[in-house]
């Protein structure tokens, strides 16, 4: 039985695992999913020497840049990107490393996009920042960085974000893990008074799939968009890899 598998932190919520155990039932694949959920990135190598029939593997928060050192390859795309999603270890036990939520991202926010929508706030820097900063370059949308603390990277904090910046930049997407269930009442502290019916609100939460942050923007008329799509469109992207 093949074996696949999520390396995170606090992720008994993950979608990953329903997904995939939902697919291999679907598609009759003798195949098993698993979180290894650890407290440290150190605990990597335990996994993957201990795991039997380990085919692949899926990466969240915390460690999409910490897993990198660990690796054997990178290719091209998570490269440039700086951060890993997907794992695929080869027959002679080699670890290459994927990043899929930029396809997952790109694939989402496409039809979403209108002509007005040529500026962007990412509220946080983390890994899975890394994606989407990618993704919007393809796209041709400038971005701005906000974070607690400024950076030579980051153009805003949140107590130094105002409704003026909120206006010029009329996509915000949330890469902060800030209203992630169980913790649902949370959200990051921006100038939501200055939302208006032309800002898209792209969440990478999804669960809830209303998260605070995207009812903030619904109740000033925003489109919204959870982190669902993307969520499935990577899985699938990370599938391909694993069985190319």
């Amino acid at each position: 039985m093949n074996k696949f598998g999520l390396i995170g932190k606090n992720i008994n919520y993950s979608f990953s695992k329903g997904y995939f155990t939902k697919k291999f039932d679907t598609e009759n694949l003798d195949c098993i999913y698993e979180n290894f959920d650890i407290r440290s990135i150190s605990k990597f190598n335990d996994i993957i020497k201990k795991t039997k029939d380990l085919k692949g593997l899926n990466v969240t928060i915390p460690y999409k840049e910490a897993v990198i050192p660990y690796l054997d390859e990178l290719n091209n795309k998570a490269l440039k990107i700086g951060a890993v999603n997907t794992i695929k270890l080869t027959e002679d036990g080699t670890l290459i490393g994927y990043n899929t939520d930029y396809y997952g991202f790109k694939k989402s926010i496409q039809p979403l996009l209108e002509k007005h929508h040529k500026r962007a706030l990412i509220l946080g820097t983390g890994g899975a920042s890394k994606a989407i900063t990618h993704a919007l370059q393809k796209l041709g949308i400038d971005y701005s960085f906000v974070s607690r603390q400024l950076t030579d990277q980051v153009d805003f904090t949140y107590d130094t974000l105002t409704n003026a910046n909120v206006a010029k930049h009329q996509i915000i997407i949330n890469c902060t893990p800030l209203g992630t269930f169980p913790n649902i009442d949370d959200c990051p502290d921006i100038p939501y008074a200055a939302i208006t019916k032309k800002h898209l609100l792209y969440d990478l939460v999804y669960n809830p799939p209303l998260s605070t942050f995207l009812v903030n923007g619904k109740l000033k008329g925003a489109k919204i968009c959870n982190g669902e799509k993307m969520l499935r469109l990577q899985a699938e992207k990370s599938w391909k890899i694993w069985n190319n």
